[in-house]
């Protein structure tokens, strides 16, 4: 059963969010993850359940296409409909592939050569061969994103905001990278703004943001925050994988 608390927002009756943080190619924890939530469905029925993936699906971990291919499809949770954020590592993949040179060598820096290796992909060989290789399916996903997502008293974004900017008038630079001056405001950002993109231990909750990238593919846990009414609680997936260095993150 999850332990719920009091939350720094609330949701209209009847509707809960499962946020989940970054995954990196981690596809067995987010599988667990997925499982948890199903079986949470199951014992804790609701009128309305959506599925949120806060972005950073690809780079770094084991199996970016085997994250991409569960959620091509649509949601692999019963019982939920399905929202997934860009995060800066697909707006990245996405430049990368359409031949932007500057663009393949960051991305290739960040990340991308273990994600061109879980399509088949030598990340040593011509940068040309990478829109053929990919699925068309893939990349249709990734085109579809979407930047920010507002329900109830929250906003759902991969990296953060600027400070007193309004929500709708926020760059696009700063949902997929922000880090400062967001992380250590204390404004009103307009809404709670629920977040990935700079990893910490575990979950944060402040009166203005809620942090859910736990560092999954550095060996920690993998978060998905469970809002509902007034409250919020937290499923966790274990560590699986071997951990990638910090130091290339």
């Amino acid at each position: 059963m999850i332990q719920l608390s009091p939350a720094p927002a609330r949701l209209p009756s009847g509707r809960r969010i499962y946020a989940i943080g970054d995954i990196h190619g981690c596809l067995r924890q987010l599988s667990v993850l997925h499982e948890m939530i199903e079986a949470d469905l199951r014992e804790r029925p609701v009128p309305a359940a959506l599925l949120l993936h806060i972005g950073d699906y690809v780079d770094r971990g084991a199996d970016s296409r085997g994250v991409i291919e569960r959620l091509v499809h649509g949601s692999p949770v019963p019982g939920t409909t399905m929202l997934n954020l860009m995060g800066n590592h697909e707006a990245t993949m996405l430049d990368a592939i359409a031949g932007e040179r500057a663009a393949g060598t960051d991305w290739l820096f960040a990340g991308g050569k273990a994600t061109l290796e879980s399509y088949g992909i030598d990340p040593e060989g011509p940068r040309d061969v990478w829109k053929d290789r990919i699925p068309a399916a893939h990349q249709d996903f990734l085109r579809g994103l979407i930047l920010m997502h507002r329900a109830g008293g929250y906003a759902f974004v991969h990296a953060g905001v600027r400070p007193n900017i309004a929500l709708e008038n926020q760059a696009r630079e700063d949902l997929l990278r922000a880090r400062q001056p967001f992380l250590y405001s204390e404004a009103d950002f307009g809404a709670v703004i629920v977040h990935g993109h700079t990893p910490v231990k575990t979950a944060v909750v402040r009166h203005n943001r809620i942090a859910i990238d736990t560092g999954a593919v550095f060996g920690g846990q993998m978060t998905c925050a469970v809002l509902e009414a007034d409250t919020i609680g937290f499923l966790t997936a274990e560590p699986m994988d071997p951990p990638v260095s910090i130091a290339h993150r």
